[in-house]
């Protein structure tokens, strides 16, 4: 292998993340038809790039579609071409690559390109940077559209400000970045919306697991994932013991 899997993450998830930014200045689409083609487009240069770098490997993507072929694989490259076509399509900046590699099923390796934000940025789970300090007052981020029962009712528990954010990238990057402290999901999800935000958010120290505390499985015959947090390791105890209670 001529670059690690991390070095191929993130340098896929900007390429990625270049093209949809080209699409979005120079395709004279608009809204869901621009969100359309920019999907399927990222989704071939991630594909074919991945399938060339690295054709042993199992590949899921949430643009494909999926064969029983990678259960049987170790390595599976998990893949969102782009995370927020709604935000893409409206010109928001919180939309993102994820380019995510599980191995024997745990997130293991990822890079979330944010493309959106000035500059462009891309975490990456081999590049981990100590965490910001933490406020008086948590945030926790939800959706902009449909927050979660259950994380509306921890932020009132245990008196979080909520800050609402477009995509599952954009959330789970905004705790590494230290824009927020707890993404609650309860709304469900799939393997694609997090595991590359899980591979990056852990690799940075940060608390990922269920919102009953169970890891997270990824190349499963089922991809579905119904729940998600991901939070500073110091406020753990505190959401879990509002869930419960």
């Amino acid at each position: 292998m001529s670059r690690t899997d991390a070095e191929l993450a993130a340098e896929l998830a900007a390429r990625a993340g270049a093209l949809l930014l080209d699409m979005q200045a120079n395709s004279g689409l608009t809204g869901k038809a621009l969100g359309d083609a920019a999907d399927a487009a990222a989704n071939r240069l991630l594909v074919e790039a991945i399938r060339a770098e690295r054709p042993g490997d199992g590949l899921l993507s949430e643009e494909s579609r999926d064969t029983a072929e990678r259960l049987g694989k170790r390595r599976v490259w998990i893949i969102d071409p782009l995370d927020g076509t709604r935000e893409y399509g409206e010109g928001r900046s919180d939309w993102a690559v994820h380019v995510g590699l599980a191995i024997e099923g745990a997130a293991h390796t990822g890079a979330v390109a944010l493309p959106g934000l000035d500059g462009g940025v891309v975490l990456r789970s081999d590049h981990p940077a100590p965490l910001a300090a933490m406020p008086e007052r948590p945030r926790m981020l939800v959706s902009r559209t449909r927050p979660a029962a259950e994380a509306l009712a921890v932020a009132k528990n245990i008196g979080a400000e909520l800050v609402a954010m477009g995509s599952a990238g954009a959330k789970a990057m905004a705790v590494v970045r230290g824009e927020a402290e707890i993404y609650l999901h309860s709304g469900g999800q799939y393997e694609w919306d997090n595991c590359a935000p899980v591979a990056v958010a852990q690799a940075h120290g940060l608390h990922c697991s269920r919102i009953d505390g169970a890891p997270l499985a990824y190349n499963r015959s089922d991809t579905y994932l119904p729940d998600l947090l991901i939070c500073r390791p110091e406020l753990t105890r505190s959401v879990f013991e509002a869930l419960a209670g």
